[in-house]
């Protein structure tokens, strides 16, 4: 067992707490960001959405207007010339070219073209098979053909000819039937080209991209200074009450003490055999200013923490003759319970740190493990000074902490069950002033325990 303890406290490592004010002034800024951030991603979001809708629908309604007026044209011209075929009518230009018109088709039944023009005729095949899977229902269809580079034989010699543009067509079709006295002819396909607006929505995306990453900045340096005098009355407000905390427990130390005094000066003067509830009733008074006095010696430490004002007296030493001083000092709470204290360290153990404060943290691990100890049970302590750390261990075979629990159980007044915490006169406060005496150190303390077989508390300090 000892072995695997010292292999543990080889490898055991964790991250030091955070201070307070810091994670709570970066939880504030990430949430100030976070809602400015998303405001600015909406109205991009939303501002773009409206162009793209306006332009988009505006070339719709123009292309929709246009194959309509070109149909009716049509009609007329056949109409005035009374012909009901489109051969009269193959060989004149009777549809104009509208802004950014692409082509336009008059298609028959068959998928056989009665007359159009085009921009790149090379094109016309593509655009055929387009039309073939178009489905006429007066709606307008955006679609994108794809320009490639087509070899043209001249002569004996194939030359290349590359596209007039590196990208994509994109095309906006619209349709609609040219009628003769109630009779079908044909279907008018006019496709308009709209590669413009998409390299616009291209850029004013970019634009818009990167006014939004300086925004973005912008928004985090505002978040941070709203989070700085967000905080302001709260550390006030703590101040007060950590000025509060340390001037009410010192004051209280010395009424206390004279209490204490005073208890024991009339125990003094009693005889137990007549004043045997007098006695009984000065015992639970001495008992309980004890315990008001270990809380608010407890208090004060925990305020001396709290004013980040360091008071540590780093020095080298041999701590082991400090060990044992302490568990002497804890061998009458184990002695009542019949609890039996053993220790397991190297006959001389250099130790650098502030040996009071160490000497506490020993005191209260120890306490600690003999107070949830049963009657009979065990209590280790193991030292190590291995790898250049002062490695400190105490083992219990006590009731066990949940591991919900673990990262609870050094808050302050935390206590899993309170009930029998209060039967065995603990206040709370204990293992985070053992927390803390490890973090001033830049140690690590970590629990492994198990329901009903005990618990052991590792502690690291690096020398």
């Amino acid at each position: 067992m000892t072995n695997i303890l010292r292999s543990f406290l080889r490898s055991f490592t964790s991250f030091g707490e955070k201070d307070i004010f810091k994670s709570t002034q970066g939880r504030l800024t990430r949430i100030y960001s976070s809602l400015l951030i998303l405001f600015l991603i909406l109205f991009i979001v939303i501002v773009y959405t409206v162009l793209y809708v306006v332009i988009v629908r505006n070339q719709e309604q123009e292309l929709q207007t246009l194959v309509k007026q070109e149909a009716s044209f049509i009609e007329e011209y056949l109409q005035q010339n009374e012909s009901s075929t489109m051969y009269s009518v193959e060989n004149q230009e009777v549809v104009f070219a509208g802004v950014n018109q692409f082509f336009y088709y008059v298609v028959n039944g068959k998928g056989e073209i009665l007359m159009g023009n085009e921009a790149n005729q090379r094109l016309r095949p593509n655009l055929l098979r387009l039309l073939n899977s178009y489905q006429s229902n007066g709606e307008v269809h955006k679609e994108t053909v794809n320009i490639e580079s087509n070899p043209i034989r001249r002569g004996n010699k194939r030359e290349f000819h590359p596209p007039e543009s590196e990208q994509d067509l994109r095309l906006m079709i619209a349709s609609h039937p040219i009628y003769v006295k109630g009779q079908m002819i044909g279907q008018l396909y006019i496709g308009k080209d709209i590669s413009f607006a998409y390299h616009l929505f291209h850029w004013f995306l970019m634009i818009l991209a990167i006014l939004g990453a300086i925004f973005i900045g912008i928004a985090i340096f505002i978040s941070v200074i709203m989070s700085k005098r967000a905080m302001i009355p709260i550390h006030k407000a703590f101040t007060r009450q950590h000025e509060f905390v340390a001037d009410a427990s010192h004051e209280l130390r010395t009424p206390l003490s004279v209490l204490l005094s005073s208890v024991d000066a009339m125990e003094m003067t009693l005889e137990p055999q007549k004043e045997d509830f007098s006695v009984r009733m000065l015992s639970t008074m001495r008992q309980e200013v004890k315990r008001m006095t270990h809380l608010v010696s407890d208090l004060l430490t925990l305020a001396r923490s709290d004013s980040n004002i360091i008071e540590l007296k780093k020095e080298t030493v041999d701590f082991r003759p400090h060990a044992e001083k302490t568990l002497e000092s804890v061998r009458p709470l184990a002695v009542a319970k019949q609890i039996s204290l053993s220790l397991e360290a190297p006959a001389k153990l250099l130790a650098v740190g502030d040996v009071q404060r160490l000497s506490q943290l020993l005191y209260i691990l120890l306490d600690n493990a003999i107070k949830y100890t049963p009657n009979g049970g065990e209590v280790k302590l193991f030292l190590t000074g291995e790898g250049g750390q002062l490695g400190i261990a105490v083992q219990d075979t006590g009731i066990g902490i949940k591991q919900d629990d673990y990262v609870h159980i050094f808050e302050r007044f935390y206590r899993s069950d309170k009930s029998r915490s209060r039967q065995m006169g603990g206040h709370g406060l204990g293992l985070s002033i053992a927390k803390w005496i490890v973090d001033i150190h830049k140690g690590t303390i970590k629990v492994i325990s198990e329901i009903e077989k005990g618990s052991t508390f590792i502690v690291r300090i690096p020398q």
